[in-house]
């Protein structure tokens, strides 16, 4: 029996290490506003059973729109959060910030200061993933999140995944994954970036 997990990568938001902290994080802009509804419009179709998310609101607000279409709540899960590579009490260059995610899938157990590692990252998300692969087996499950964490994951269930295939997304972005029990069977990449 299949179970197809739909990763919905958030839309464009403005990154505030405030709202990082605050665990809410940044609302999506009017791009990414606008790319939302288009994601809804995508996977009107899929057949799509349950919705779950990260909290934060870039999440939420991306599969917001599929959640009104279908009429179903979105359930939370505050374990698929973004993955913070380097401490969130202080910025830190863009520069510095992709050395370090390029070293986190190199070496599992790497973070900047303050930061969560691959390792760490997975050991919060995991289990998650698979509690909802068993609790939802052989539905369709859509799942808001963030870039880093959904790669994080992909690279738990398939090594291939990794800062490549993470430098290679888009805001948003959709992957479908087809999974027998817990195996990663195949993926398939839903979005167009336009």
């Amino acid at each position: 029996m299949k179970t197809y997990l739909y990763f919905v990568r958030h839309g464009i938001a403005p990154f505030s290490l405030e709202l990082e902290r605050s665990g809410s994080g940044a609302s999506l802009n009017e791009q990414g506003r606008d790319d939302a509804q288009r994601v809804a419009e995508l996977l009107l179709d899929e057949g799509i059973d349950v919705i779950v998310s990260s909290p934060y609101n870039r999440a939420k607000e991306t599969v917001a729109p599929l959640a009104h279409l279908l009429q179903k709540d979105i359930l939370l899960y505050n374990e698929l959060i973004e993955r913070p590579i380097g401490s969130l009490n202080e910025a830190v260059s863009d520069e510095e910030l992709l050395v370090g995610i390029e070293q986190s899938f190199r070496d599992i157990d790497f973070c900047m200061p303050e930061g969560e590692t691959t390792r760490q990252a997975q050991e919060r998300t995991i289990p998650i993933m698979k509690k909802l692969l068993a609790e939802h087996k052989g539905k369709k499950i859509a799942l808001g999140t963030h870039g880093n964490i959904m790669t994080i994951i992909m690279n738990y269930f398939d090594a291939k995944y990794g800062f490549e295939f993470w430098k290679g997304t888009s805001k948003p972005d959709i992957y479908k994954l087809e999974f027998v029990d817990t195996e990663l069977t195949h993926v398939e990449r839903l979005w167009n970036p336009a």
